[in-house]
């Protein structure tokens, strides 16, 4: 076995040289006075006093040399280590000073101002949904008509063409209030707003009736996903001479581009509803698909529509000649069309909501999000 190096001369182990040692201490002595703020300190620390930097490694060649030639090595890289790390703590103490008198004059809060502690809400977007439909509509030179939600049983079915054997006066569709010889419903749609605005206004050649009526209904539907209980809808009305189903399909389409965006158009499918003869079902083009029924891809269905390019959205038809007579209007002079859909599902469509609940639970972070307007 050999015995140790004494011949060993450090100086030639090049990180241990005096001016090796010096230089990597200015080095670092240079870069810490010149960091500006805390985080340039941060990377000038890891860079001449990390496990990687010229001192550290330097340090390590030590325990390399003969116990002789430690001393004289080792003391010249501690000194140059205690330079550097002294004057890290100096320019580190500088810059705290320095961010902190930054920090109170950038954030100051003048603490005598009044203070609202009260949070701005949000009015609710079934609010500002049906001010939106009925804005649309106004702008059309139409009216919007109100009525009460307690509504006459002869006004919300017979004046509608709904016989009395219809399965919708029955308790488990239809709210009836007690006693019942008031023969007095919680409304199951808006339309009884457009008898009584038939009946109470009339028509005539100089006075048409072009009316919007928007108003919560209520059905003993479950509670669920895409159910309530108690819900929005909008139905339109116009009579008039000459009113055809094409002028029907315009409005419509109108109205449908105006909520969801140009270029959304309806398509009619035959149906069949008590008040209007003949009837239809009313389908939005896929506003996400635009009717193609594929995804941004092209490779899957529309999750949308499911691969249909169409979204059911309500029922329509042209006003049956029954109710027209049944509110005082001459059924051989004058014609109409009616339409109704839900402004909870307009607003799903609109919005992307998957949860019909979300516009009913009260949780204003919900509301809050939709701000004033749509």
């Amino acid at each position: 076995m050999s015995g140790p190096n004494s011949d060993y001369d450090p100086v030639e182990v090049t990180p241990l040289k005096a001016e090796e040692v010096e230089a990597a201490r200015d080095a670092a002595l240079a870069a810490i006075a010149a960091a500006a703020d805390l985080e340039q300190l941060k990377t000038v620390r890891l860079d001449h006093v990390g496990d990687r930097s010229p001192l550290a490694l330097a340090n390590r060649e030590i325990g390399a040399l003969p116990p002789a030639a430690r001393k004289e090595a080792g003391a010249r890289v501690g000194q140059a280590r205690g330079a550097v790390n002294k004057a890290l703590g100096e320019r580190q103490a500088v810059l705290e000073t320095e961010h902190e008198a930054r920090i109170l004059v950038e954030e100051a809060v003048d603490v005598t101002l009044p203070v609202d502690r009260r949070p701005a809400g949000g009015r609710h977007p079934l609010t500002t949904g049906a001010e939106l439909i009925a804005d649309i509509f106004v702008a059309m030179g139409w009216e919007v008509a109100e009525g009460p939600v307690i509504e006459a049983e002869w006004l919300n079915f017979d004046a509608l063409n709904l016989g009395p054997d219809h399965p919708a006066r029955t308790m488990q569709d239809t709210f009836w209030t007690d006693p019942a010889e008031n023969h007095l419903v919680l409304r199951t749609h808006t339309s009884p707003v457009q008898a009584r605005t038939m009946l109470s206004r009339g028509v005539s050649e100089d006075a048409p009736i072009y009316v919007v009526c928007p108003g919560r209904v209520f059905r003993t539907d479950e509670y669920d996903a895409t159910h309530s209980p108690m819900f929005h809808q909008v139905e339109g009305l116009a009579i008039d001479k000459g009113i055809t189903m094409a002028h029907l399909k315009g409005t419509l389409d109108h109205f449908a581009g105006q909520m969801f965006g140009e270029g959304i158009n309806t398509r009619f499918r035959p149906s069949y509803f008590p008040f209007t003869e003949p009837s239809a079902e009313v389908d939005l083009v896929c506003f996400v698909c635009r009717g193609t029924g594929l995804n941004d891809a092209g490779t899957d269905p529309c999750r949308t529509c499911r691969g249909e390019g169409w979204i059911e959205w309500g029922g329509c038809g042209m006003v049956n000649p029954r109710v027209l007579r049944a509110c005082g209007i001459d059924a051989d002079t004058y014609s109409g069309f009616a339409f109704g859909m839900g402004i909870e599902r307009t607003l799903m469509f609109r919005h992307g909501l998957e949860d019909l609940r979300t516009l009913f639970e009260g949780d204003v972070r919900f509301t809050t999000a939709f701000g004033s307007e749509l």
